[in-house]
């Protein structure tokens, strides 16, 4: 792909555990963009409220989190021994604790916050400013990237999804029962989806991809292509 030397903007949208980052991840190392995951900058925050006793019995103090936020301090790092992108909660790595079962429970929750989305949107689209970068999220091509060259939405089975997310977490040493991921995956659908600030939704120019029966090599050349498609339509 080293041919493609315009370099766009790409909106990567979609339900939980639809391999959103997988496919961002895969599409920044081949095109040499940079990778963004606006769920992980959620998922910090969340850490930070967990972390300060605003959320008891699964209920979130909303406006204890808002009068904190700018207590929060969230930024990307490569990592030199894995060139894993990282990210930093306060100059700490939190890239392993953002992932637990626990933070899954509550991050729909954090990010239905108005005052939130407005904090994490605005570092977003700076990092966006000059391009070449693919970012995946729920609102990226509705609200922080409107303009976006490419958008896609992908989509999957709850069976699929469930099945993808078990796996991940059981591979970390996470016993959860398939059920309980399966409910938690639909309750963040339901919530991502009716929020009021910047809901979950398809773009009216997203390309919509069904990845149920998909392998990760065959999405990746499938968007490469969508890519070069797009490119060279720019510059006709």
């Amino acid at each position: 792909m080293s041919e493609l030397k315009k370099k766009i903007t790409i909106a990567i949208d979609g339900y939980s555990s639809c391999g959103k980052s997988t496919l961002a991840k895969a599409l920044a190392h081949t095109l040499q963009y940079v990778f963004v995951d606006s769920g992980a900058m959620y998922r910090g925050v969340c850490l930070f409220a967990l972390r300060n006793g605003f959320i008891r019995n699964g209920v979130l103090d909303k406006q204890a989190l808002i009068e904190r936020l700018p207590e929060i301090s969230l930024s990307f790092h490569k990592d030199p021994e894995t060139g894993d992108q990282v990210l930093l909660l306060n100059d700490e790595d939190v890239s392993i604790p953002i992932r637990s079962f626990e933070i899954s429970q509550s991050v729909s929750q954090v990010a239905t916050i108005k005052e939130v989305r407005q904090k994490l949107v605005h570092q977003q689209q700076l990092l966006g400013q000059k391009g070449g970068i693919v970012m995946d999220g729920r609102d990226i091509g509705t609200v922080v990237f409107p303009n976006a060259e490419l958008k896609l939405f992908l989509t999957a089975s709850i069976e699929v999804r469930t099945q993808r997310r078990f796996d991940e977490m059981f591979n970390k040493g996470q016993e959860v029962a398939f059920e309980t991921v399966q409910q938690n995956l639909l309750d963040r659908d339901r919530i991502d989806s009716t929020r009021e600030e910047s809901p979950l939704r398809q773009a009216e120019d997203a390309i919509v991809i069904d990845n149920s029966e998909l392998t990760r090599d065959e999405q990746l050349q499938h968007v490469l292509e969508l890519v070069k498609e797009t490119i060279h339509q720019q510059l006709a």
